[in-house]
């Protein structure tokens, strides 16, 4: 479930009720509109965190790949390369054994972290640069 779904579903109950108070239509819009700068500030609160993590996150990959040794240079690519042959391996009947439902699982997050750091690295500087203008 997204954050936006989350917001609108926090602030959906209270819209609701807006609606049903007998005020008069203007006070109504600026109790909406002050609900919806609300939301707003949440999503914006969200954003930021969502951005920190994804930081710290790129700095560990960047900190890895620009590391000292090969092995730390290289130690995930190889992990991930290693659970997707074993996968691959099982996938084709290969395997004297099944792999259990955590190993796919975890090349699903191992490759899934990488990708989303590996794209985090690009994405952030712009993404900040966008939220410094507003």
């Amino acid at each position: 479930m997204s954050i936006w779904n989350i917001l609108g579903e926090l602030v959906s109950p209270v819209s609701k009720l807006i609606d049903e108070i007998h005020t008069s239509e203007a006070e109504r819009l600026q109790i909406k509109a002050s609900l919806f700068e609300m939301q707003t500030h949440m999503a914006t609160q969200v954003m930021a965190y969502e951005t920190q993590l994804l930081k710290a996150k790129t700095s560990v990959i960047t900190a890895e790949a620009q590391g000292a040794s090969w092995l730390q240079r290289n130690w995930r690519p190889i992990t991930m390369l290693t659970f997707l042959a074993l996968v691959v391996a099982d996938t084709f009947g290969l395997t004297t054994f099944r792999l259990a439902s955590e190993a796919w699982s975890l090349l699903q997050v191992g490759l899934g972290g990488y990708v989303v750091g590996r794209s985090a690295e690009k994405i952030i500087p712009k993404i900040t640069e966008i939220m410094r203008k507003d």
